[in-house]
């Protein structure tokens, strides 16, 4: 009946069939290229900077459920909160990055690029919200800025979780919101969040985490074999190198000397270690403090900053005036939006890279026949609604209320694809996620991890692919993007399984 309604009304539509998909595989995604937001020369690069945590180093699945655990049973021991908490495991696939969280009504969400909530992604606890409770609370579905959390988590009503290191803290949150309300208790949302907040930064500050993977390094870390490589090449080709991490001395010295080897400090010619990110990059007062090779802080001034040598605390302002190192030619790289690269991007004119280890197993999800049959469909149910949404006879009516019923049925099964609550970390059913949006603004170029830079010659130049603007054709991005020109794509000879 599709195809006698388009004929019917005059329009002409281009339906799925099995040759289509072939074809659309053809132009697969590689995981492991790299993405442009802007453009950029590496020729222009003389100096590569780092964070340290999911940048120069990737932590196995280990790491959340120790964060959890160690994060839960300081809630129960240090805030009394009950522990019958400690029933609660910890859920890899709960929830994604780059949510929000409604500090007073405790609610976890996905926001757009618009300010817009992603009905059926609303949680209490570990249960989804109706739709039409949601649009009731909100009145509407739309958050105003002024509600939003600014880049340096400053609390508002809405606070976003951009930190891979904060996935544990959201489902501890989950956790302990569903366990007062399965038990009728009354609690401060305020307060509960606050304490997870706090019971989470405690696992960090205290050493908990630490100390856990210094004992066990190679149970907790991995995806580091490609690290030295990706560092030693840009050596050969005379680039300098620098560390910026939050984390303390003794370990990134045994985490480097675990993934690089015991001269890793040879590769860089500066290295400074807690940080304090983003404060490093705006306050202008922390001098630095050289670290000995016992950990000790010396006390005497810093005229230099010496290669081979380990420094703390600092600030960017400080970093620029002894090495002299400014604007353009410096690309920094780190996982965190907001505290990695915000800042060098807005004030500093640096150029950034961003680290989304998620971007590899959401392209690999795209590349399969069953992802690619469904967008397909729904691109074009999505297309007939709007073309035929002129037609007011009673029969047409029916056939519109049965597409638009197809349609939210096919966006959940797109949905389900990523993550069954939240679905994927850069789309919401149409637009783009709040996270991407940021990504966009503050990465000049992004992708899975570092090793993807073993793909690229020294002097490759980074293009953006011109996506076309609502009212621009089509035709020319897409065309251009086919054939010769394959960058960003799969070899044809690869095939994803």
């Amino acid at each position: 009946y599709v195809m006698a309604l388009s004929k019917w009304a005059g329009l002409t539509f281009f339906f799925p069939s099995p040759e289509l998909v072939p074809s659309i595989m053809s132009n697969m995604l590689n995981p492991d290229a790299i993405f442009s937001n802007n453009e950029m020369s590496l020729s222009d690069i003389e100096i590569y900077g780092f964070d340290y945590d999911y940048t120069l180093v990737f932590y196995s699945k280990h790491l959340h459920t120790l964060i959890f655990n160690a994060a839960r049973d300081l809630l129960i021991n240090e805030h009394r909160y009950p522990s019958e908490i400690r029933k609660y495991d910890y859920d890899p696939n709960f929830a994604i990055r780059g949510l929000h969280y409604d500090v007073h009504r405790a609610l976890l969400m996905k926001i757009d690029a618009f300010h817009y909530i992603q009905l059926g992604t609303v949680y209490r606890g570990l249960s989804v919200v109706p739709d039409e409770e949601v649009i009731a609370m909100y009145d509407g579905s739309h958050v105003p800025l002024e509600q939003m959390s600014d880049f340096y988590g400053k609390v508002k009503p809405q606070t976003q979780f951009m930190d891979i290191f904060s996935l544990p803290e959201m489902t501890l949150l989950s956790c302990v919101n569903e366990y007062f309300l399965k038990n009728n208790i009354d609690y401060e949302p305020v307060h509960l969040y606050k304490d997870v907040k706090d019971s989470i930064r405690d696992v960090h500050i205290k050493g908990i985490m630490y100390r856990a993977i210094e004992a066990d390094i190679e149970k907790y870390i991995c995806y580091a074999e490609q690290t030295r490589a990706v560092l030693a090449k840009l050596a050969d080709h005379g680039k300098k190198m620098f560390l910026i991490t939050n984390s303390p001395s003794s370990f990134v010295d045994k985490g480097m000397k675990f993934i690089v080897g015991k001269d890793w400090r040879d590769l860089f010619d500066v290295v400074i270690v807690q940080a304090d990110k983003p404060n490093f990059f705006n306050d202008k007062r922390r001098p630095f403090r050289k670290v000995n090779e016992r950990g000790v802080l010396l006390w005497d001034r810093i005229h230099k900053l010496q290669k081979g040598q380990i420094y703390k605390q600092g600030n960017l302002y400080e970093f620029l005036k002894l090495t002299g190192w400014r604007g353009s030619k410096v690309l920094y790289f780190g996982d965190h939006i907001y505290s990695d690269l915000a800042d060098l991007t807005l004030k500093h004119g640096w150029r950034t890279g961003a680290i989304i280890p998620e971007l590899r197993s959401e392209i690999k999800i795209m590349n399969t026949e069953k992802y690619i049959q469904t967008m397909t469909w729904l691109q074009t149910l999505t297309g007939l609604l709007e073309h035929m949404q002129v037609h007011r006879d009673p029969d047409s009516q029916i056939i519109l209320e049965e597409w638009k019923k197809e349609r939210k049925e096919m966006r959940e099964m797109n949905r389900n694809f990523f993550n069954a609550q939240f679905g994927s970390l850069f789309r919401t059913d149409e637009n783009p996620t709040y996270f991407l949006r940021r990504l966009s603004r503050f990465a000049d170029i992004y992708m899975a991890s570092l090793s993807c830079l073993l793909n690229y010659e020294p002097d490759y130049t980074f293009y953006p692919r011109r996506t076309p603007l609502q009212h621009e054709l089509p035709g020319w991005s897409d065309q251009l993007y086919t054939g010769t020109f394959r960058i960003p794509f799969l070899p044809e000879t690869v095939q994803i399984k």
